[in-house]
């Protein structure tokens, strides 16, 4: 190199190799995850949809702007990831930050541009700034807006639907304080899901049909209402009367069954048969027991809860799993209004109190279903047994906590099921099961017990042979408790979302566990891989902060000044005395 320099046109050699390497070095990215968790990778199933990208999507990311500490974090973590998905798209998706409506003056407009985007599923929220002298509103949109050519444009919610809590104590009527360090941690987890599966609904090809099972007694009315527009902006959304014929696996991606209050025949419980040896998927939410809160309130004492005999047991049990004829109680659940008394005027006085018969059900495994979404909230939910059953996976995807206890049928619902301390240690049992999911290859109920004028009768109407075991693995979901996915309906309000009760003004996640459930039966993507990434939240002792302040900042401010001038004086001195005549 020396002599290089040395050379006339030696310099000119040197810049010409620095350029080159410049050069190649732009076009050649490298990037080492080395954090334990791996959170700056993405999953091979992301990868895979952004380098099939041919046409450019755009996202609209709204969460900008002076930010509190938590969401300015979620806002950097959404940049970073969506460069990622910029650099493996080919710059096929474009993102821009930008806080709606800041450029239009008009209220009036503006105000017109929030609803729609709100009709869009953008959410708005309001942060308190309080100074000393004064308190101003902020408003903040942790939302992004995914646009692809003329399709509806999907909105991505930043947030995350889990909220963490600090421990409290539920009998003491001590609310819960949320932990939004560790909430915000969790929106961060999920981003890729997010906008992985935003970009492949947007881009899909084919659109799965999801058909809502009725002629059985199952709910038709506002207590649905939310069941169906969930699924109507992502799904084509059918209705399929099981008496009037054979559900078809080809035109039929998934069934839902909701709270049927009629007994099935053999003859439905063939149909549902076949439709899962054929391929079909099948999401099940059932209640056993009639349980009813209207029932209790009306006999204001207490009521028998009663088994609804739908006699579907045997079909379920051939599949894996057994709805048990109990109640199931937590001391971790849900309050609601009792009238504990009268006022002086005479007025009911209402106070909320903890209903165990509203548990509080959570994930206790690594599932991609229900991983990473808040509590969800049942009404008098069954316990769930899983039972043999050759060549089928079982995952629980929700479970009670840790202090349960089931009432066997028949179970007597009572406004005061825990009066005494013998009531409170009978709650000795935890996470028992209310949610299954089954994978593999079902054997037909009715393998060894149909006919040779069955297996016939089969074949005319449906056009297939009888099929005693599932021509490929399939996918099903038991869940033993219907009023998860339906919804109450105020007097005033009109239907409330699933997972909110009246007068609490607080929506458990019952909605994402449901559409979870739904994407996993009919996604064939592989995104669900990236809703178990974890983050880790490594958080520094508040407490040692607050007693070790004054010190770290005369370490970290005012040490270094104090040494640059001792360092300076002691340099000066020396040239003074080096040079000086």
């Amino acid at each position: 190199m020396q002599q290089l320099l040395q050379h006339k046109y030696g310099w000119l050699g040197v810049l010409t190799v620095l350029l080159i390497v410049i050069y190649l070095s732009a076009g050649i990215g490298f990037r080492a995850d080395l954090t334990a968790d791996k959170r700056y990778s993405l999953t091979s199933s992301t990868r895979q949809l952004l380098s099939n990208l041919d046409t450019a999507i755009e996202i609209h990311v709204f969460l900008t702007g002076e930010l509190p500490a938590d969401y300015k974090k979620l806002s950097v973590a959404t940049a970073e990831l969506l460069d990622d998905f910029k650099s493996l798209s080919g710059n096929l998706v474009r993102v821009k930050f930008e806080k709606p409506g800041e450029d239009i003056s008009d209220d009036t407009a503006r105000a017109v541009l929030y609803d729609s985007l709100a009709q869009l599923g953008v959410v708005f929220e309001r942060n308190e700034i309080t100074s000393t002298d004064k308190s101003t509103a902020q408003l903040i949109v942790p939302s992004a807006l995914v646009v692809y050519g003329n399709r509806k444009p999907v909105a991505v919610d930043l947030r995350s639907s889990r909220k963490v809590f600090r421990q409290y104590n539920v009998m003491n009527d001590v609310e819960p304080l949320e932990d939004k360090e560790a909430t915000r941690n969790a929106a961060e987890a999920l981003l890729e899901y997010k906008f992985a599966n935003a970009i492949d609904k947007l881009t899909r090809k084919t659109i799965p049909t999801i058909a809502y099972l009725v002629g059985n007694g199952e709910p038709v009315d506002l207590k649905v209402n939310d069941l169906g527009e969930s699924l109507r902006n992502d799904y084509r959304l059918a209705v399929f009367d099981l008496k009037q014929g054979y559900p078809d696996p080809a035109m039929i991606d998934a069934m839902i069954i909701v709270k049927p209050t009629q007994t099935f025949t053999e003859e439905d419980k063939l149909k549902l048969d076949q439709y899962v040896m054929n391929g079909g998927k099948l999401l099940w939410f059932v209640d056993k027991l009639h349980a009813e809160l209207d029932s209790l309130m009306r006999s204001q004492a207490e009521y028998t809860a009663f088994d609804r005999g739908l006699d579907i047991d045997d079909l379920l049990f051939k599949y894996g799993v057994r709805i048990n004829g109990d109640l199931l109680q937590d001391l971790n659940c849900s309050k609601i209004p009792i009238v504990v008394g009268r006022n002086p005027d005479g007025s009911p006085n209402m106070q909320r109190v903890p209903w165990p018969y509203y548990p509080f059900l959570s994930s206790q495994t690594d599932n991609p279903i229900s991983k990473n979404i808040d509590r969800v909230l049942p009404i008098f939910p069954s316990s769930i047994d899983t039972v043999k059953a050759p060549g089928i996976q079982k995952t629980i995807l929700l479970s009670s906590d840790t202090n349960s206890r089931r009432i066997s049928s028949p179970a007597i619902v009572s406004v005061n099921s825990v009066s005494n301390e013998e009531d409170l240690r009978s709650f000795n049992k935890s996470f028992v099961p209310v949610a299954v999911l089954l994978e593999g290859a079902f054997q037909s109920l009715f393998a060894n017990r149909a006919s040779a004028a069955l297996m016939d009768s089969v074949q005319r109407t449906t056009n297939r042979p009888f099929l005693r075991q599932a021509a490929k693995p399939g996918k099903q979901i038991v869940v033993s408790d219907a009023d998860i996915v339906t919804n109450a309906v105020s007097n005033t309000a009109g239907p409330l979302p699933m997972g909110e009760l009246p007068f609490e003004g607080y929506r458990f996640a019952n909605r994402e566990f449901f559409l979870n459930c739904i994407d996993y039966l009919v996604s064939n993507n592989g995104l669900f891989e990236s809703r178990n990434k974890s983050i880790v939240l490594r958080l520094l002792d508040k407490e040692k902060i607050a007693s070790q302040k004054n010190t770290w900042q005369w370490i970290n401010i005012v040490a270094p000044l104090l040494l640059l001038t001792v360092a300076g004086s002691i340099l000066q001195w020396r040239r003074k005395k080096k040079y000086s005549v």
